[in-house]
C-alpha cells in the first residue's frame, strides 16, 4: 500500500509522517497491535502510530556490521537477544571472512545490548507472541538492516507482521514486500539518494528523546475529574 500516484512531495517531519502512516494502519487497532521502533528515527514516527492505535510501543535494536576499513559498507546486523544475519556473499566479495568479523560483531552485539538495557529502563521487552506487530522506521534505503529486524521479529512467533516506512526507493520495497504480511509506505521516489532527503524537518533523533518517548508511551493518559 503506497501513497496515491504523482511526484512525490517530502514529508514535514517524522511525527507527520507517523501521523499520516497511523491513518492507513487504523484497520488494525482491533487486532491487538504492538508497535515496534527501529530507534532512533523510527521512534517519533512510531509513537504517533502507537498513540492513534491505542498500541503498545517498544524498541528493536539493531546494528549494522560494517566492513573494517570500510564503515560504509555493510555485511549484515546484529539484533538484541543474540540474532545475527550476515551476507556470507557480500563478505566474500569484500575480501573478509565471518572469522575475520568476530570482534566486531561481538563489539555491535555489546552495544545493541548496551542500547537495549538503557532505552528500556528496566522494563521487560513486550512479548509478540500471538500478536500483530507493526514495526516501524523513518525510512529504509537498501532495506538490510530491517531484513535483519524482521527475521528477528518472525522468530518471536507473532500472528501477523506489519513494516510501516515513511520512504523508501521501489526496489527496496520489491525486497522487502515479500518478508511482511502487509507494507505501508508513504513516498516511493524513484529518485532516491537517502532518506533525509524526503523530510522537510530531519534532526538528529538523540537517546534522550527516544528514552522520553518511551517513558510517555507507558504512561496511562491522564483523565480528567467530572
Amino acid at each position: 500500500m503506497t501513497e496515491a500516484e504523482g511526484p512525490p512531495v517530502p514529508l514535514p517531519d517524522r511525527r507527520a509522517a507517523g501521523e499520516r502512516l497511523a491513518e492507513r494502519l487504523l484497520s488494525y487497532r482491533d487486532q491487538d497491535p504492538v508497535v515496534l521502533a527501529l530507534p532512533r528515527g523510527g521512534v517519533p514516527v512510531a509513537f504517533e502510530i502507537a498513540v492513534r492505535l491505542g498500541a503498545p510501543l517498544d524498541v528493536l535494536i539493531v546494528r549494522k556490521v560494517r566492513a573494517p576499513g570500510n564503515p560504509e559498507y555493510g555485511l549484515g546486523a546484529v539484533v538484541e537477544g543474540g540474532s545475527r544475519f550476515l551476507d556470507e556473499p557480500r563478505i566474500r566479495a569484500a575480501g573478509h571472512t565471518v572469522r575475520d568479523l568476530g570482534p566486531t560483531i561481538a563489539r555491535e552485539a555489546a552495544e545493541v545490548e548496551r542500547r537495549a538495557r538503557e532505552f528500556r529502563a528496566g522494563h521487560a521487552p513486550v512479548d509478540l507472541r500471538n500478536r500483530t506487530v507493526i514495526l516501524v522506521d523513518d525510512g529504509v534505503a537498501t532495506g538490510g538492516t530491517v531484513l535483519a529486524a524482521l527475521h528477528a521479529v518472525r522468530a518471536r512467533q507473532p500472528r501477523r507482521i506489519v513494516l510501516a516506512l515513511g520512504v523508501a526507493p521501489p526496489d527496496t520495497v520489491a525486497t522487502l514486500r515479500p518478508e511482511v504480511d502487509d507494507l505501508v509506505v508513504l513516498l516511493t521516489p524513484a529518485t532516491f539518494f537517502a532518506v533525509g532527503e524526503w523530510y522537510h524537518q530531519f534532526s538528529q533523533v538523540s537517546d534522550e528523546e527516544v528514552r522520553r518517548l518511551l517513558d510517555r508511551s507507558r504512561t496511562p493518559p491522564a483523565t480528567s475529574s467530572r
